[in-house]
């Protein structure tokens, strides 16, 4: 901690200047692997995608345990993922308290998760 402390404040004009943090955790690369091999160049697009909600959600139950209650926010994921992987997810999303998802095409949404629908075009929203 004490080391992460001194280079925060060493570079500190740094990131003043430049308008950004150039230390901490957030700047670490995450190596990922399914199984032997990195998810990085190896793993399928459905792959890639089932890990990165899998981190999504894992910062999303990390905060329920803390006693919060976040909104979940799945912006057009349905679309990327094979039915099966549609199935997994929204099993686990049917189980939160609050949920927004966007979805370019209404019917990647599995039919459990549709409970109001909101349309947006042309700057308008409308329920359907």
């Amino acid at each position: 901690m004490q080391a992460l402390l001194a280079e925060l404040s060493r570079r500190r004009a740094d990131e003043l200047d430049r308008g950004v943090t150039l230390v901490g955790p957030h700047r670490d690369d995450l190596l990922l692997s399914l199984g032997p091999l990195p998810v990085r160049g190896y793993a399928s697009h459905g792959e890639a995608w089932s890990f990165a909600l899998a981190l999504r959600l894992a910062a999303f139950e990390l905060l329920r345990a803390d006693g919060d209650d976040p909104v979940l926010i799945l912006d057009d994921v349905f679309a990327e993922l094979d039915e099966v992987r549609r199935r997994h997810l929204a099993d686990v999303v049917a189980k939160t308290e609050q949920v927004i998802v966007t979805a370019a095409v209404r019917a990647d949404v599995p039919a459990e998760l549709v409970e109001q629908q909101f349309d947006v075009r042309d700057g308008g929203v409308t329920r359907v």
